[in-house]
């Protein structure tokens, strides 16, 4: 198949990572670029629309692209709803957060329901398998995992143990390849931060309310200190 990857050169090694070298591979780091090779992809993974959703329009005059969106922090629909203008080809959404897409399973959602038979025959071609999900913000696995990160970081905070034990801990405990803290250093801690503040705001349940802690250290990041003269 011939893949397109919206995104970076990490985007596009994750989705060599995951999908193998019997495919062709085009990256484009913008959506203006991008287009220039619709025609000529068989399937376009899109690792930055939920940054720029204004970018949707690319996808409204090519009614034979399928695309799949990167929509852990948003949805599918609403990516589609708030576009002021008509869009017939086929979005899958999928999470493309750092580090979740070479896993054995793709987490995607869909748009239209008549769109599943589709998703099965491009998941057969890459050769991967996949599982449907609810269409809502944080999707399964990015809610559990950094609901996990959120509480470490409470008791971190509270002063119940330290990170590296909390890390160790969880490893030994629950045998997950990382530890919360880990977890978060090799995501982002740019992506935990924004994500757990979109499915607060969409669940306004108290599980997902961010750390004060995390939300110091995710402010503290942004702040690029003064040169030393």
């Amino acid at each position: 198949m011939n893949i397109l990857v919206i995104g970076n050169e990490s985007s596009l090694g994750e989705c060599k990572t995951k999908f193998g070298s019997a495919h062709s591979y085009q990256v484009a780091n913008g959506h203006q670029v991008a287009e220039k090779f619709f025609g000529s992809s068989d399937v376009i993974f899109d690792f930055i629309i939920d940054r720029h959703p204004e970018q949707m329009e690319v996808y409204r005059d090519h009614p034979k692209v399928i695309a799949f969106l990167n929509t852990p922090k948003t949805s599918l629909l609403k990516l589609v709803a708030d576009f002021p203008g008509q869009i017939s080809c086929t979005l899958f959404g999928f999470n493309g957060l750092p580090t979740f897409l070479n896993r054995e399973i793709v987490e995607a959602t869909v748009w239209r329901d008549q769109d599943k038979e589709k998703l099965q025959t491009i998941c057969r071609q890459l050769q991967t398998k996949y599982l449907v999900v609810d269409d809502r913000v944080g999707m399964v696995t990015p809610r559990v995992i950094f609901m996990i990160i959120n509480e470490a970081y409470y008791t971190f905070h509270e002063g119940t143990a330290s990170r590296e034990d909390i890390d160790l801990g969880m490893k030994l405990g629950t045998n997950y390849p990382f530890g919360p803290f880990e977890w978060s250093e090799k995501v982002g801690l740019n992506h935990v931060y924004e994500l757990l503040s979109a499915v607060y705001e969409d669940t306004k349940d108290e599980r997902y309310k961010i750390c004060p802690l995390l939300k110091k250290e995710y402010f503290a990041s942004k702040v690029t200190p003064p040169s030393q003269t």
